[in-house]
């Protein structure tokens, strides 16, 4: 299954509500339950998603019935740069569905949706690690080390 596979769409969670679950439990495992985050706290941020607005939006992969992956649309996602705002945030691909093309195009989707709202600017946060896949989207690093994470932009 890649990203040329017909059967993996992008949707939004309010388009697919029923992912809810799956999107919270995936940012929840890879980012919060280690800092001593509940479920349920992340579970009510992921539900702010379920909006019509393009901020905040969470992006679904799916393959039917199955869920892939997720990207979310969020105003901020680094406290220590409040002056950066929209984030694109918390990608996540399921393992066995990895180096496929679906994170890139998660983000990539994200991005189109949010310049198609009318912003021109978008900020994320990666580990320097991740970094050069950004970068090979086309972002932009534009701080190195802030908490201990890179900060990226890209432009309309």
């Amino acid at each position: 299954m890649t990203m040329t596979d017909p059967a993996v769409r992008m949707t939004t969670l309010a388009e697919q509500p029923h992912f809810r679950e799956a999107v919270s439990d995936r940012i929840w495992k890879a980012w919060w339950r280690d800092e001593g985050h509940a479920l349920a706290e992340i579970d009510d941020r992921v539900g702010q998603s379920l909006g019509a607005g393009p901020i905040p939006c969470a992006l679904i992969a799916a393959s039917g019935e199955r869920f892939v992956g997720t990207v979310s649309l969020i105003e901020s996602d680094m406290d220590e740069r409040p002056q950066y705002s929209p984030w694109i945030a918390a990608l996540w691909v399921d393992p066995e569905h990895r180096r496929q093309g679906i994170g890139a195009a998660l983000v990539k989707a994200a991005a189109t949706r949010a310049f198609e709202a009318g912003i021109g600017m978008l900020y994320l946060c990666a580990t320097p690690d991740k970094a050069p896949f950004y970068m090979s989207l086309g972002w932009r690093q534009i701080e190195e080390n802030v908490a201990g994470l890179n900060v990226l932009s890209l432009s309309r």
